[in-house]
This record gives C-alpha cells, structure tokens and sequence, in this order.
C-alpha cells in the first residue's frame, strides 16, 4: 500500500471520531434548544459521518473494493483521494475547535 493510501485512510479515520463526536454535541444542543441551527448543524455532520465510515469500510473491509484499492489503484488517484480526505479533516478540526470553544 503506498503512503498516500495510509494517509488518506487515516485522514477518513480521524474524519469519523471528529464527526461521531461532533454529532454528539450537536444533537445534544439541538435537544436542548431545539431550534434550526443546531438540527442543521446535526444533519451535516451526519451525512458526512455516513460518507466518511462509507469510505473507510471500502478502504478496510469490503471484500472486493479493499483488495482493489490496496493493488489497483494508481498513485495519482491516491493522491488526489488523500487531498480530498486532508482537507475534509482540516475542516472539521476547525469544527471541532469552534463548537468547543
């Protein structure tokens, strides 16, 4: 597996923790409050939850997928799957940090 794969598995690894955290306080507050912002909030990280584990577990696990991308899979797609998934983690990070502060 080359390191982009690695890095590009492990940005939508720490992707999922941020966000099932994330999801947590947001649907706490939408509890709480209920109001739009929050619900709004809650359903965006859902749904981007839900892509990340979709990625990961088609990266790790699915049985035909996992052993394509480990062998198949050219190093300009990893790359560019990795920028992707970097990036996603950046963003959330900055969620992580203003919905903490």
């Amino acid at each position: 597996m080359s390191p982009w794969a690695a890095l590009a598995q492990g940005a939508s690894g720490l992707n999922v923790l941020m966000l099932a955290g994330l999801c947590a306080v947001w649907g706490r507050n939408y509890l709480r409050f209920r109001t739009k912002h929050p619900l709004g909030l809650f359903v965006f990280g859902l749904l981007l939850l839900a892509e990340n584990a979709l990625s990961l577990y088609y990266y790790l696990a699915d049985p035909t997928l996992s052993a394509w991308f480990a062998t198949a899979v050219p190093p300009v797609v990893w790359r560019a799957t990795m920028a992707v998934h970097v990036a996603e983690t950046a963003a959330v990070a900055f969620l992580v940090w203003i919905t903490a502060d």
